[in-house]
């Protein structure tokens, strides 16, 4: 490891406990113990990235818990995601009937309790926490950090198992690490890195069980998507789709690789219908797919905010829906707009914007290449990233939250990203060596 990496480190749990005493104590306990977890798991499956893996990891972790312990010190979890809150008054009111200290069921936080409700996973999240640690919304959220810096070795192995190129991956991996919105959505107390993080594992997960039939791996998959159905559930369908969809297509057509693709897919559809999974699916895609349904929450997105957009646009039918994918489109992908920018949460992102938009050029680069040359290996997240950008476009009203969702497209756009750049950088390199042999 990295002697400065393990300095700041360790500067970083001193600034912990001091600067949040006495929840930073319990906090910083946290870190150390998930951390060195992931830590284990790195060594043990990576052994020949595991360095590099490690460091990643660490860089990533050192700037989530730094923007956490900001927001914590200076009470700005409203000014940033006030969600937080709601999941710390939920997971402690459940908590509170675990371990009989109010058992009453009846008023309005015991209603988030059931597992039909959107998003319930979360909530158990945090009273498993909680009843280890005590209410200690520092704890949760730090524990989400290390969530969120794990993604990390994870993108990185995502993109080399489908590009087979280090570079690739390294890019790959520093920009979900550096990037702002990955660490503002990852390093607080919020669903939305817990959700990237699954889905980057699921994918990975897809490309190591079409190398090889692991039984292990099927049952982390299973796992994986049970987790995101638990906090995000149209996330689920749509993963699952491309999921299966990469299992059918394959890498390799031999007997052998269409059984180990079939017998994932048995074990895991198994596993999920026994964890209850497909219980409310009939329900919860019949919501999700009623237009009208769409178009109500999408005009309430609009409308109640300051940043809605496309308040006249009405996706109640395939027609409306289809008009709206343009303007939806645009905003999912390149919003906040720097002339839109009227408020300080907003032009905090302007550097981000532009970053992003000057990156869209080796996007569109990695893109081509990649459905030129590693569609087969590519297609989990090609096929589910296109779904969901399709879906948010058209249900999407506000720019705080497409920002907010963009991060689940990115993660793995990123990747693209990374591919475009390492074309431009080899073909630059072979300019200047082609420049100096002329010169010779």
């Amino acid at each position: 490891m990295n002697k400065r990496l393990a300095v700041l480190c360790f500067l970083m749990g001193i600034a912990m406990m001091l600067m949040a005493f006495p929840e930073g104590f319990v906090a910083a306990a946290t870190v150390l113990l998930c951390s060195l977890m992931v830590i284990f798991i790195i060594r043990r499956q990576f052994k020949e990235d595991a360095n590099l893996l490690i460091q990643l990891f660490l860089v990533a972790l050192i700037v989530r818990l730094t923007f956490g312990l900001l927001i914590h010190i200076f009470d700005l979890r409203a000014f940033f995601g006030g969600d937080s809150r709601f999941y710390d008054r939920v997971g402690q009111r459940l908590v509170e009937i675990w371990f009989g200290y109010n058992i009453e069921t009846n008023d309005a936080l015991s209603q988030k309790f059931n597992t039909s409700d959107s998003g319930w996973g979360m909530y158990y999240l945090v009273a498993a926490i909680y009843s280890i640690t005590g209410r200690n919304i520092l704890a949760a959220q730090s524990f989400c950090a290390v969530i969120g810096a794990a993604t990390v070795p994870m993108v990185y192995t995502c993109a080399h198992k489908i590009f087979n190129n280090r570079r690739v991956g390294k890019i790959s991996a520093l920009l979900v690490a550096l990037y702002p919105a990955f660490i503002i959505w990852s390093g607080q107390l919020l669903k939305d890195g817990l959700i990237i993080f699954l889905l980057v594992l699921a994918m990975t997960l897809v490309l190591r069980l079409q190398e090889k039939f692991r039984l292990f791996d099927v049952v982390l998959l299973g796992f994986s998507l049970f987790g995101i159905i638990s906090l995000r559930f149209y996330i689920f369908y749509m993963a699952a789709l491309a999921i299966v969809g990469a299992f059918v297509i394959g890498t390799s057509n031999s007997p052998q690789a269409m059984m180990r693709r079939m017998s994932a897919l048995v074990l895991m559809g198994v596993g999920l219908t026994y964890f209850g999974v497909t219980r409310d699916s009939g329900s919860d895609i019949e919501n999700f797919a009623n237009l009208e349904r769409i178009q109500s929450s999408r005009k309430d997105l609009a409308s109640s905010a300051e940043s809605g957009y496309g308040q006249d646009l009405d996706v109640s039918t395939t027609e409306g829906a289809f008009a709206a994918l343009p303007v939806g489109l645009t905003y999912l992908l390149l919003a906040p707009f720097p002339w839109q920018m009227t408020n300080w949460r907003q032009a905090i992102t302007l550097p981000e914007i532009l970053l992003w938009w000057s990156s869209i050029p080796f996007l569109l680069s990695g893109l081509w290449y990649t459905i030129r040359y590693r569609l087969r290996s590519s297609i989990p997240i090609l096929v589910f990233s296109l779904m969901l950008t399709l879906a948010y476009s058209i249900f999407l009203g506000n720019i705080g939250t497409a920002y907010r969702q963009r991060t689940q497209i990115q993660v793995f756009l990123f990747m693209f990203i990374a591919v475009g750049w390492t074309l431009w950088q080899e073909r630059s390199e072979n300019k200047n060596l082609l420049q100096k042999a002329r010169r010779k």
